[in-house]
C-alpha cells in the first residue's frame, strides 16, 4: 500500500486542528495507548446526537487491532 504524501499532510494537518479543539483528546488516547490499548482489553463507544439518541458498541482488543493502531501512529508521529 502506497502511502500519498499529500493526504499525509492533509492528516496531520486535520489531526493538529483536532487537538486544538478538544485538547483533552489527546493526553487521554496518550495514556490509553500506553496502558490500556492491548489485546484483551475492551473498547466502548457511546455517541449521544443532539436530539439524545445514543449509539453504543464495544469490542474485544485483538492483536490484529493492536498492529493497526501501531501502524496509525507510525504513519501520524511527528518525525
Amino acid at each position: 500500500m502506497a502511502v500519498n504524501p499529500v493526504q499525509l499532510m492533509k492528516l496531520r494537518e486535520r489531526f493538529r486542528i483536532f487537538q486544538g479543539q478538544h485538547p483533552r483528546m489527546a493526553p487521554f488516547l496518550k495514556d490509553v495507548g500506553e496502558h490500556g490499548f492491548r489485546e484483551g482489553a475492551v473498547v466502548e463507544v457511546k455517541v449521544t446526537t443532539p436530539e439524545g439518541k445514543e449509539y453504543i458498541t464495544n469490542m474485544r482488543v485483538t492483536r490484529d487491532d493492536v498492529e493497526t493502531a501501531q501502524i496509525l501512529h507510525d504513519l501520524t508521529a511527528e518525525k
